[in-house]
């Protein structure tokens, strides 16, 4: 995050958001309170940033609203690995054509 805001030609910026190359496709989604979600898809996958923001939802419905979930901390939440596994199961059937951002 530090290196790639340093490396932006733009004034400001807030770090990496998407590096692409020819075998990967790196999207990075930052909250506002500082958390980063990384994802790698196949390069033709659609819809991350959607995907980004879902995952973010679900951390924050069953990690964040737990009361026994320190932050930095390995998640351990059955409820959260299976709407995760949910989330990740419907980005895989939309497809490389499924809903761009």
């Amino acid at each position: 995050f530090a290196i790639g805001s340093q490396l932006s030609p733009e004034v400001g910026s807030s770090g990496i958001e998407m590096l692409e190359t020819d075998t990967f496709k790196l999207h990075c989604f930052q909250t506002l309170t500082g958390i980063k979600f990384v994802v790698l898809p196949d390069p033709p996958q659609a819809g991350i940033d959607s995907l980004l923001r879902k995952i973010y939802e679900i951390y924050s419905d069953f990690a964040l609203k737990n009361p026994f979930y320190s932050l930095e901390m390995p998640i351990r939440c059955e409820l959260f690995d299976q709407n995760l596994k949910l989330a990740l199961e419907v980005a895989e059937k939309a497809g490389p054509f499924g809903p761009g951002p």
